[in-house]
């Protein structure tokens, strides 16, 4: 995994006036205990699949809890999981990754929706819009409004993240509508503490099991003519009676400062860096007191016109902080004043960025650019004014500190990685072939579109590779690749891939990475890990090469990843085949990480017993290297680099592999695969050897002194 919980875990088991340490998951994963949920589940993925892995590592606690844990293959699978909250009363909630996620799972959450909830239901998201994304640039607000379930946006303080968890389930209870929370990449890791409460045992689960199934209602049931009733119901008694939660339990938070002519409304995830700028502009105090009205929406959807209303009474103005468009909230605040026949000016996209994450320095500048406008004589803006000029100058500053622009730095292959060698084998086809059209998917895979490899033509969502390049197939002369990961492959490939394809007779090459791992997200298993841990025991997992060839894949090959001339060998065969029909090649390596944290710890038991223990690592002999560089062309590792030539008469740097090594080969089987050069050599150091190994060890050390004197 990215990390591991194992020593905070224990806090799970913290009881009432007792202080958890801890980062924001493990907090959030308190808090659905402390609320008495009586099952979870979701889908592994960054940034919130550590929720997915403290869920997992705490099963036996959870077990003790009677906590129901699932690890879903995909997010719709776990959506489906919050039908038990439709008909029974008991709390569940679900975990996946922001809105790509949720996309997959919009057809299970539309359907929850329209039904309504009789337990507490929440959809825990880990929003990462913005800077530290790795998706599109969309929110889960979008799907909350169309969908009409509500949305908790919590201030990223542990205290408020846990306080609003369990909430959310009394909203969610009290409406009968599912409630999302969204945690945002720095309030799912925010460091801090909080005070905890008892864990409740829930009424139902595993250990209290319910004696008779929940009784046949038709209006419970998401199919007309009941969904007709239902969306009436949504309007007319859900929305309702969530504001009235919302308001009575004081949801949204209001801070007020000393000059009430004029406020800031902003998402409750974005608190932080406001408080923040303004208290680098002199308009708050170290502990955040602000000197300006703060109306904070730890709840963005639905708001609460009458708490707005209240709010805005008397100001002149106000700026709404929501980061993205359509602008949903700043919107609905005007439309809302507007009916109230309030005077107080909306401020918004106007002053801030329309798009991107709202950082310090956009805050800032908008935050400045609002207080200008409607200045006031008590408000002295002169330390706001120099901040937003030191942050500007400093930005000009630190590009102009560099002659040219600095390169850019996208993620990458791990050294060693398994994946690197088959999109090597890719560029070493087309040099025979000419170029093919390359389907890219969700997964590591994906940073074979940056260089040196420049491969993908389009990624359209996780598993969809194959199904991406339908319509492609049919219009090229050569037959184009998809690549898929087995993670891709379990989540939706398989379905929409692999049975599309078959179906339609279509023809086309499909590489699945075999890792192992659901390893672009921490290395959680998947159906075919080899050694499943989820659920008990550790057991073999299911077979792709097997399940492809009962579903009727004929043209089928599974090749280690590291043997670069097979595995060019059988690209080769599946592009030129006469044979019709999807092929399929199995590109079969373990994720590299996993590999060396395993066989590292092996490794430090040998040593500690004092057996054997051999440690590879490639080289590139300097005198033979012609410095053409090919190989990092091919090959892309990050251990493989250059150095000066030592040859005084050649100018051209040489090759040469960094300590990083891990002594995967691919820098030597590149170079064999592409006819290169013969420079690479594979070195050994032994510890713990043996006699024998000690003597010849001795031998060739006394054979090369004597060559060397006799040479000089």
């Amino acid at each position: 995994m990215e990390r591991t919980f194992d020593e905070e875990i224990g806090q799970l088991s913290l009881g009432r006036g007792e202080v958890v340490r801890c980062e924001g998951i493990l907090a959030v994963t308190k808090a659905l205990l402390q609320s008495g949920v009586s099952y979870v589940g979701g889908y592994q993925g960054a940034p919130v699949s550590h929720l997915l892995d403290v869920l997992v590592s705490a099963k036996p606690y959870m077990n003790g809890l009677g906590v129901h844990v699932e690890a879903c293959s995909n997010e719709a699978s776990a959506a489906a999981m919050l039908a038990a909250s439709i008909n029974y009363p008991v709390r569940g909630a679900v975990t996946w990754k922001s809105i790509v996620g949720t996309n997959v799972a919009s057809d299970a959450l539309s359907n929850l929706a329209s039904v309504g909830v009789k337990g507490g239901a929440l959809i825990i998201l880990g929003e990462d819009y913005g800077e530290g994304a790795s998706v599109i640039q969309e929110r889960s607000l979008a799907v909350a409004l169309k969908s009409s379930i509500w949305l908790v946006d919590p201030r990223p303080n542990l205290s408020s993240m846990v306080d609003l968890v369990e909430k959310s389930f009394g909203l969610s209870e009290a409406s009968k509508v599912p409630v999302m929370v969204q945690l945002r990449i720095r309030a799912c890791h925010v460091q801090g503490e909080f005070v905890a409460k008892d864990n409740v045992e829930p009424a139902h689960g595993e250990i209290t099991k319910f004696a008779e199934p929940a009784e046949f209602l038709y209006e419970r049931v998401s199919h007309p003519p009941a969904t007709f009733l239902q969306e009436r119901q949504k309007i007319e008694e859900r929305l309702p009676a969530a504001q009235t939660f919302i308001r009575e339990n004081v949801l949204n938070e209001v801070f007020k400062g000393r000059h009430r002519e004029i406020g800031l409304i902003l998402q409750g995830g974005l608190y932080n860096t406001v408080v923040r700028q303004l208290a680098e502009m002199g308009l708050a105090d170290a502990f955040g007191k602000a000197a300006i009205d703060l109306y904070v929406l730890n709840v963005t959807h639905p708001l609460v016109p009458d708490e707005i209303e209240r709010f805005c009474r008397g100001k002149k103005a106000v700026l709404v902080f929501e980061e993205g468009s359509p602008a949903f909230i700043e919107l609905e605040i005007v439309r809302m004043l507007s009916h109230a026949d309030s005077g107080t000016r909306v401020h918004g996209k106007d002053l801030l960025p329309a798009a991107g994450e709202y950082g310090g320095a956009a805050v800032a500048k908008g935050i400045f650019g609002f207080l200008d406008r409607y200045r006031s004589k008590e408000l002295d803006l002169g330390p706001a004014k120099k901040h937003v000029a030191t942050v500007a100058r400093a930005a000009g500053e630190g590009a102009a500190a560099f002659e040219t622009a600095l390169p850019a730095r996208p993620p990458g292959f791990c050294t060693g990685c398994p994946e690197r060698p088959v999109f090597g084998a890719i560029k070493l086809v087309e040099r025979e072939l000419g170029k093919v059209h390359v389907a890219g998917d969700i997964g590591c895979h994906s940073f074979a579109t940056f260089p040196p490899f420049s491969l993908g033509n389009s990624i359209l969502g996780y598993g969809l590779s194959l199904a991406s390049m339908a319509a492609v197939a049919p219009m090229q002369e050569r037959r184009p690749i998809a690549i898929m990961g087995d993670g891709g492959f379990w989540h939706n490939g398989l379905q929409t891939g692999v049975l599309s394809n078959l179906f339609n007779k279509g023809d086309g090459v499909l590489v699945i990475m075999q890792n192992g791992y659901s390893a672009a997200t921490g290395q959680q298993d998947l159906p075919s890990s080899p050694y499943q841990t989820i659920g008990g025991a550790p057991s073999r997992g299911a077979d792709i090469e097997k399940v492809l060839k009962s579903f009727g894949v004929r043209w089928l090959r599974t090749v280690r990843t590291y043997s670069v001339a097979k595995m060019k060998r059988a690209l080769k065969d599946a592009l030129t085949t006469a044979e019709k029909g999807l092929k399929v090649i199995i590109a079969d390596g373990e994720c590299m990480l996993v590999r060396r944290r395993r066989e590292g710890a092996e490794k430090a038991r040998d040593l500690k017993a004092g057996r054997r223990v051999g440690e590879a690592r490639f080289g590139v002999d300097e005198d033979v290297c012609t410095g053409d560089h090919s190989c990092i062309a091919l090959s892309g590792c990050p251990s493989l680099t250059v150095k000066p030539n030592p040859d005084p008469l050649r100018s051209e740097p040489v090759a040469h592999v960094d300590q990083d090594c891990a002594a995967c080969g691919l820098c030597g089987e590149m170079a064999h695969a592409a006819r290169l050069c013969p420079s690479f050599y594979r070195a050994e150091r032994i510890h713990n050897a043996g006699r024998f190994e000690r003597l010849v060890h001795r031998a060739r050390h006394r054979a090369i002194a004597a060559l060397s004197r006799v040479a000089a």
